[in-house]
């Protein structure tokens, strides 16, 4: 089986649904497992650190993850429309992945949650895929031919999936949790095709 990495943070779990459906969409493609991974918590209290195994959910991520994957899906919450401090925390830390070139040629598809309509999640997505693009990778979005796209009245964008927890309490619409699960698939597909050639 060929892993794909499913690496997010969340914080109320909005974000964390998001990467379970993308998971859902990669395993459900034959040959691909999804590999779910997290980061743990930046604290602006220099003395506070954070164990080096959660309590619960996933493990955090290293970076032998990326070496290993085949392709990513990289999520986080918006904030002020940019990733989280702690998934940029992590990204920082790739330094040398960048330099071995070791994402050169994987896919990569990005998410996200807002707590509003316009809580910056297209920006969101964008500043995610920035230091991806740096590393090489091929990013895919969520085409219109995914007809939840066009009529989604909550989350869901061409640069990939996402989520509105304002009104829905952070559970995932029908549009939104069909929109992620396609993202896997898509990722994977393509994630298989890249890495049998």
């Amino acid at each position: 089986m060929s892993e794909i990495l499913v690496l997010y943070y969340s914080r109320h779990g909005a974000t964390e649904k998001l990467a379970r459906a993308i998971c859902e969409g990669i395993e459900s493609i034959p040959g691909a497992t999804a590999r779910l991974r997290t980061v743990p918590t930046v604290s602006a209290t220099c003395e506070q650190t954070s164990a080096k195994i959660p309590t619960e959910g996933p493990p955090y991520a290293e970076n032998s993850d990326l070496q290993e994957c085949i392709g990513l899906a990289l999520g986080s919450p918006t904030r002020f429309g940019n990733m989280a401090a702690a998934m940029k925390y992590f990204l920082d830390g790739t330094a040398n992945e960048w330099m071995k070139g070791t994402l050169i040629d994987k896919p990569f598809c990005v998410f996200t949650s807002s707590s509003s309509l316009h809580g910056g999640q297209e920006t969101t997505l964008l500043s995610m895929a920035i230091p991806l693009i740096h590393h090489g990778m091929v990013w895919l979005g969520i085409p219109y031919s995914e007809t939840s796209l066009s009529k989604t009245t909550s989350g869901g964008t061409p640069y990939g999936a996402t989520h509105v927890a304002n009104s829905t309490e952070n559970q995932l619409t029908a549009d939104e949790l069909k929109l992620a699960v396609a993202q896997g698939k898509r990722l994977a597909i393509t994630a298989l095709k890249l890495h049998n050639n």
